[in-house]
């Protein structure tokens, strides 16, 4: 069976797609085979990796796997099933959360066995769209940024993935919370002190001496790699190869979490 990992957080803006493409691109240059499943109905990942001409997009569509029995896919090194427009009214539909989650995973039962990793890039406001996600998952990764409302809502996070794993899915781990878009500014380091002092057990930390805390910086360079399609260390500037520097060590780190069977937070 492939592992699962859901992308989530519970708020817009934090650059959660970006994370999500990106990780997928870096899975693919491992040669792991991946399919990837655009369940956020802005459709920002399904752009991205459609323009990169990297995966194949399937015929079939997100909101088809919720609300139907399918049972195959296209069969390639990277696949893309895609968001369509009927994927925004299923956050309506409240009474289908059994039907969502039973589809998916039947689905996933049948297709997972042939590719490495499964990933989900899930809406930004939590719904039973998200939740059917996470009760398919082996693995939960949430970008956060560094502002006062996002450390406020880590909280009510954290509570949406254990309701989860308590009544839905025991086997859901979270490899941990990552600080994305950080700038080095004295409002944004002493919001990253105040993450580490209270959710130290939640976050993405690298094994050596200096105990380094994973985040992502704000660089332009993935800003450009979304809007073209491409892997930052694709992208032919200084700007890029120093952003792939910072940020492949924790990407390593999340797929050695995931190649290990992850570490379960509470």
């Amino acid at each position: 069976m492939g592992k699962i990992l859901s992308l989530l957080n519970e708020k817009g803006g934090v650059g959660k797609t970006a994370v999500a493409c990106q990780l997928a691109y870096f899975l693919v240059a491992q040669g792991k085979k991946v399919l990837f499943i655009d369940i956020d109905h802005q459709g920002n990942s399904t752009k991205s990796i459609t323009l990169s001409k990297k995966a194949l997009v399937s015929k079939t569509t997100s909101s088809r796997l919720l609300k139907e029995k399918a049972s195959n896919i296209e069969d390639a090194s990277f696949v893309l099933v895609p968001t369509d427009e009927e994927l925004r009214k299923m956050e309506k539909q409240p009474d289908k959360h059994n039907l969502f989650a039973t589809n998916l995973k039947a689905f996933l039962d049948a297709v997972s066995p042939r590719f490495d990793y499964v990933i989900f890039d899930t809406n930004p406001n939590y719904d039973i769209r998200s939740e059917a996600a996470l009760v398919v998952s082996d693995y939960v990764l949430s970008p956060i940024q560094l502002n006062q409302e996002a450390l406020d809502g880590v909280g009510s996070l954290i509570g949406s993935i254990n309701k989860v794993r308590q009544a839905l899915n025991h086997n859901l781990q979270l490899i941990g919370i990552l600080p994305n878009l950080v700038e080095h500014t004295p409002f944004q380091k002493a919001n990253f002190t105040q993450l580490v002092e209270a959710f130290s057990h939640l976050l993405i930390v690298l094994d050596g001496q200096d105990r380094t805390v994973a985040y992502i910086p704000t660089t332009t360079a993935i800003a450009e790699a979304q809007a073209s399609g491409a892997a930052i260390w694709e992208i032919k500037k200084t700007s890029a190869r120093e952003a792939w520097r910072k940020i492949k060590p924790f990407f390593m780190e999340i797929y050695d979490r995931m190649e290990r069977g992850g570490t379960k937070h509470a």
